[in-house]
């Protein structure tokens, strides 16, 4: 994924409402200590005896990222949030449950991808990202040939892909573009398997709010072992705005 690519823009605000003192104290003092260093990144580094690594990519309030990390703590859970209010929650979680597994990138996911290696990643989820429901926005959407193109090159051969959305377009397109790339392939082999919420996923309040157009969808597909992404060169311009 290019290095030059446009500022971040959120269908949210990056930031909502003030920080409580007491939670603005403890990301204060905790946040440093959990952030993904900068430069290159070898995750191996960040806890040595880790099984494997997953990552989160916009998760929220970090709900489901903590009680992932909870139930696999010889796992190494790195987490990507630009909204600032969304990193004080996951900080506080991650404190209040004493979480020693878990590495925050506070900005860009983008940035963060294109510092890992190749095939470091066991897993990725993308829960209820940005919808940006109007058409001329879409392109702004997380889920680009692009994206999917760096998600591919970082994710190991059997690595998992999780894309949930309560947004019927953002989910078609998700199919088109993840189930469009040659390195994936959707596992689902019976409608219970998008409609039921897989047996390892957590539900969080923003999810049970039920704000976009559909009952949540869940897809997921597999990294294959033999296929190479093909990044169209028009994806470079995907995240541009009119």
């Amino acid at each position: 994924m290019s290095d030059h690519h446009p500022p971040l823009r959120s269908f949210g605000r990056l930031k909502s409402r003030p920080i409580k003192p007491r939670q603005a104290a403890l990301v204060e003092q905790r946040l440093p200590g959990l952030r993904v260093p900068e430069g290159a990144l070898d995750p191996a580094a960040l806890k040595p005896d880790a099984a494997e690594t997953w990552l989160e990519i916009g998760f929220g309030g970090g709900e489901h990222m903590a009680a992932q990390a909870a139930r696999r703590p010889d796992v190494l859970v790195l987490g990507a949030e630009p909204f600032t209010n969304g990193v004080a929650s996951a900080v506080r979680h991650i404190a209040e449950q004493g979480l020693a597994n878990v590495r925050l990138h506070d900005g860009d996911v983008r940035d963060l991808l294109a510092r890992l290696p190749d095939a470091s990643l066991a897993r990725v989820f993308i829960l209820f990202p940005d919808p940006w429901p109007k058409a001329r926005h879409h392109k702004r959407r997380l889920v680009q040939s692009a994206a999917v193109g760096e998600l591919a090159r970082v994710l190991r051969p059997g690595g998992r892909l999780r894309f949930a959305s309560d947004w019927a377009d953002y989910v078609d397109q998700a199919l088109a573009v993840i189930g469009g790339n040659p390195a994936f392939a959707w596992t689902a082999a019976r409608a219970d398997d998008w409609r039921r919420p897989p047996a390892d996923h957590v539900t969080t309040r923003y999810e049970e709010k039920r704000l976009g157009d559909c009952a949540p969808v869940f897809l997921d597909f597999v990294r294959l072992p033999a296929a190479t992404p093909v990044i169209p060169v028009s994806a470079r311009a995907e995240h541009r705005d009119p």
